[in-house]
This record gives C-alpha cells, structure tokens and sequence, in this order.
C-alpha cells in the first residue's frame, strides 16, 4: 500500500499559485511575483520555479511576456464544470482511511487504442497505470490511466510508490480543459475480483481525458461500486433563460 508523503516543493508552488488565480485572489491581467521573487520567497532554485511558471502558461493560466514578467490570463467560462479530485482527498472526506495499491506501470509506446483514448495526433511515449483505491478496508476506485510523455516528462521516471496516479497528476500537472463521459456499468468478472463484487454489480464509470492546450496529457477510466460514491456537478448558464 502506497503511502502519501508531503507534496513536493515544486507540486506546492504549482497548487499554490494555482489557487491564487484560480480563486480570483490575481485577477486576470495581475502582475505576479517574478521569478527572483519567488525563487527567494520559497527558497528554491530558480529552475524550479521557471518550470512552474511554463506548466501555467502551458494550461492557459498565464501569460509570460519576455522583459515584463507573467501575467494572469483571461479565464474561459463553461457552462457545465465537473471538479476532477484528488482521489485521496475524497475518500478522507468520507471519514474513511485512504490507502492504494499499484497493480501495474508500464511505459511503451502508444498503441492505435492509446491515441484513440487520448485524441493524440502522433505516436509517442506514454505510461500506462492501473492503481486500486480503498475506503477503510474496502475497494472503493479502479483507476486505469494513461500519460502522454510529451506533455508529461517527469511521469516517466515517476513510480507512484509515494502518490497514486490521481494524487500526482492533480497536484503536479495543469490543465485547461476536461471532457467527461459518465455511465453505469455491470461489473466484469475482473473488475468484480479487483472490486470485491459479485460479477454483474452495478459501477458508476467515469472516463475523462484533459488536455493542456491542444496537448493531450492523460486518459483515465476511474471505475466505483456505485454504493460508494456520488457524483457531484456545478452548472453556470451561459445565458439567463428558463430553468429545464
């Protein structure tokens, strides 16, 4: 069972300058703090901070202007935004114990289905993931993930011994956009095995690919005993009209 460290130096500059303009505390066209600045406020090297600074510009949060600094960007408005948690974060608001299990790692090179999965207009590198979640001492998530390499270089050395999959690509990696599809599903006899189900158990299945720009970053497939877990959607109208 993989136990979850402190996030790392760079993945808690990343959260945090996420927030702050995420949260409107920068508000689009903010200044933030230069590079110098941050490198002294969080006593870092400056690379580190530099790679932050592009993860952002790279997922549409920043814009970087040689001479001038890096300013926050114009936000894109959605009509239907679905959260993607920290699996982890989930379980632990549930009141139950977090652990997780890594079942498989394998880099390769993307197959026909892999690029299918993720939209990728050319073969490359990816990693492929199958991780188990459990609530208390109970199955509570299969997740079954593939990471595009060109978009996601560290990936390649990382063995989510510490941080599952899902931990480490919402805490280490940006994104700008997200398509979701959800069903429900009767559980296979292999998902039934990983699961503790009986075969034919009623899962809530959620596929979701995000991508930062026109760059593919991940495919994931997060398969739930629909008993355990609800599905949470915030909807903003893009036009007042009336209610459906």
């Amino acid at each position: 069972m993989g136990k979850h460290s402190t996030m790392s130096l760079h993945g808690q500059i990343l959260t945090e300058i996420e927030q702050n303009i995420l949260s409107g505390k920068w508000p689009p066209g903010f200044r933030i703090p230069s590079e110098m600045e941050l490198t002294a406020h969080y006593q870092c090297s400056r690379m580190t901070v530099n790679k932050v600074l592009t993860q952002l510009a790279q997922a549409g949060l920043l814009e970087r202007k040689r001479k001038a600094g890096s300013f926050v960007t114009q936000p894109h408005t959605s009509s239907a935004v679905l959260e993607i948690p920290d699996l982890r974060e989930v379980v632990l608001g549930m009141g139950q114990e977090y652990s997780s299990q890594m079942l498989s790692r394998r880099q390769r090179r993307s197959t026909r289905e892999d690029m299918d999965a993720m939209r990728m207009a050319k073969a490359g590198q990816v990693v492929h993931a199958l991780c188990l979640h459990m609530a208390g001492p109970r199955p509570f998530c299969i997740e079954d993930r593939l990471i595009n390499l060109e978009s996601v270089p560290d990936a390649e050395h990382e063995d989510f011994s510490e941080h599952s999959p899902s931990s480490w690509m919402v805490n280490h990696v940006p994104w700008s956009s997200a398509e979701h599809r959800i069903r429900a599903e009767a559980a296979s006899n292999e998902t039934a095995g990983l699961l503790k189900l009986a075969p034919g158990f009623p899962c809530l299945v959620i596929d979701r690919r995000t991508w930062t720009g026109h760059l593919p970053i991940t495919f994931v497939r997060l398969t739930f005993p629909c008993d355990l877990y609800e599905l949470d959607a915030h909807f903003s109208p893009s036009t007042i009209g009336p209610a459906a």
